[in-house]
């Protein structure tokens, strides 16, 4: 229950509209973002269920946003493959270094941990909120993602929330606003907030009735969800009618807590980030322009009107009633096709779209933007053009990783603990990782590096060999590539036994192919041997028949 005395407790209402005057400078620039990529994104001031949106002339905006958002889900959320890496601090690696069992089940302890949680991200549909997070951080630049104890998450535009922050740019207090309908309230949002009023109303009707009215229908609420931090924690309430409502209040750790407040790019001292598209409004404004002006005029152009002198033989209205193939009478210059004699002037207007369309395409990542006009384009050349637009979002990698990818981990960990699905790791010991985006980065140049080597190395032949420690390499080129080189790649001990094992059989297949030549001479000299002995007894082998015996004649 929500204690009364608690100070946190406030006319959320009352507070929501005061931060609201601070976020109206980016909210109104937001807009006029949305309003030539993806105008449903961030909607227009006062606008409802039968807005009527305005449809921009050019459609490079909307393309571009939504690939940019697509390559950066792939980046933040790699399918099939976790975003992140359980590690231990360095003395507790230094002391199971010498353990190798203790090393090998700490090992896989953290692959088990890194698959469920990887499974629980997939499975959950997490996915899909993140994907939209991304489209409001490069249209609008901020973006608020809830995920509750139980189910997906939840994605609140710029224009659904108001935040405050401190000088360093960390979060104080958060409130999300949401329209409501009553008779799809499922939580029971208004039973609660009316089993916590004094008496029944003056005309005496009971809850069911006042819900089944029509005017109680159709009236929208505004729920208000506020979160706040309160002696190192984060708290939580909501708010609806003027009052807290009873039973929605929770609390979690200061460095866990259920929700993301995104910004693009941030400047100090502001509450609010900037965003990608705004970075590149100028050419999309124009952009706009052009369009809107080349279709307007191709339309007109496309209009086809004949001019019939008026002192001519050709009447025009036997032209307009005559069919195809007719004849009539009348002369051929009386009549001329309407042209606008505008090519010119719509040449220079179509080059300058070109020329901008081609500088948004290498903004927003389009891989058509890096394959020049020829017919030798090899894929070598498109690898390394894609890869420097890959490079020039860096610093995004970089945000996204502390304020997007490693919180999400941690709460999907922090919620799978609480529903005993997942060990409590000890604090401060244990902690992820994230090995995408920017160190993905850095593994792809260190790749490329490698590539170009091994290369070097095949020109200089056999003569490598003696200087390269080929496992070594087959070890650095598979960590570039994002693959684990454990039992994959042979150690210098496997090696090594190897080695001992092919000695000790070539041992033992020279030992077999000497005993086998000498088995001839081994066999003679034991038949000598038991001839001579023989001899030594007196017995003398008969070489007509058998020896005779005595007595006989």
């Amino acid at each position: 229950m929500i204690d009364d005395d608690n100070v946190g407790l406030l006319d959320v209402a009352a507070r929501y509209d005061r931060l609201d005057t601070d976020r109206y400078t980016w909210l109104d620039r937001a807009r006029q973002c949305a309003q030539l990529t993806l105008p449903t994104l961030i909607p227009p001031l006062g606008h409802t269920k039968t807005t009527k949106y305005i449809t921009p002339w050019q459609g490079i905006g909307a393309r571009g946003v939504n690939v940019l958002a697509a390559k950066l889900l792939l980046a933040v959320l790699p399918p099939n493959s976790p975003c992140f890496r359980m590690v231990v601090d360095d003395f507790t690696k230094d002391k199971i270094a010498g353990d190798p069992s203790m090393t090998s089940a700490v090992e896989q302890g953290f692959a088990k941990i890194e698959r469920a949680v990887n499974a629980e991200i997939e499975g959950s549909g997490l996915r899909a909120p993140t994907f939209l997070a991304l489209k409001h951080l490069i249209v609008g630049g901020n973006a608020f993602e809830y995920l509750p104890q139980e189910g997906g998450a939840r994605v609140f535009g710029l224009d659904s929330y108001v935040c405050l922050r401190d000088p360093k740019g960390n979060v104080m207090e958060v409130i999300t606003k949401e329209t409501i309908n009553p008779e799809i309230d499922e939580k029971g949002f208004l039973d609660k907030i009316e089993d916590q009023a004094e008496g029944e109303p003056d005309d005496s009707k009971s809850k069911r009735d006042r819900r089944n009215d029509v005017d109680s229908l159709t009236e929208e609420i505004d729920l208000y969800t506020r979160f706040y931090r309160d002696n190192k924690q984060w708290k939580m309430y909501q708010f609806a009618k003027g009052k807290a409502i009873p039973e929605t209040d929770g609390s979690w750790p200061i460095d866990k807590p259920p929700f993301m407040v995104l910004r693009w790019n941030h400047v100090d001292g502001e509450n609010y980030g900037r965003s990608y598209v705004e970075e590149y409004l100028g050419d999309l404004i124009s952009l706009e322009g052009l369009t809107k002006a080349i279709v307007e005029a191709a339309a007109v152009a496309s209009k086809i009107v004949y001019l019939v002198s008026p002192n001519g033989l050709t009447r025009a209205e036997d032209l307009s009633e005559a069919e195809n193939g007719d004849y009539i009478a009348g002369h051929k210059d009386d009549v001329h096709a309407l042209q606008s004699e505008k090519q010119a002037d719509l040449q220079i207007a179509y080059k300058a779209v070109e020329a901008i369309t081609t500088r948004l395409s290498y903004a927003f990542m389009m891989t058509s933007a890096i394959q020049r006009n020829g017919e030798r384009v090899t894929a070598e050349e498109i690898r390394i053009m894609a890869s420097d637009l890959e490079d020039t979002l860096g610093g995004v990698y970089s945000v996204l990783s502390q304020e997007l990818q490693l919180p999400l981990v941690i709460r999907v960990m922090d919620r799978m603990t609480r529903q005993k699905r997942l060990p409590e790791l000890p604090k401060g010991i244990v902690r992820p990782v994230i090995v995408t985006g920017l160190e993905a980065l850095g593994r792809g140049h260190d790749l490329t590096t490698l590539m170009q080597f091994g290369q070097f190395l095949q020109q200089l032949g056999p003569a490598a060999q003696q200087i390269v420690n080929y496992n070594e390499l087959a070890t650095r080129v598979a960590t570039a590539m994002m693959i684990d080189p454990a039992g994959l790649i042979k150690t210098a001990q496997d090696m090594q036994q190897e080695q001992q094992q092919a000695q000790q059989a070539q041992q033992g297949q020279q030992m077999s192919d000497m005993a086998g030549k000498a088995a001839p001479a081994i066999v003679k000299a034991l038949s000598d041997h038991s001839l001579a002995s023989m001899q030594a007894q007196g017995g003398q082998p008969s070489n007509s028949g058998p020896p005779q015996t005595q007595g006989q004649n």
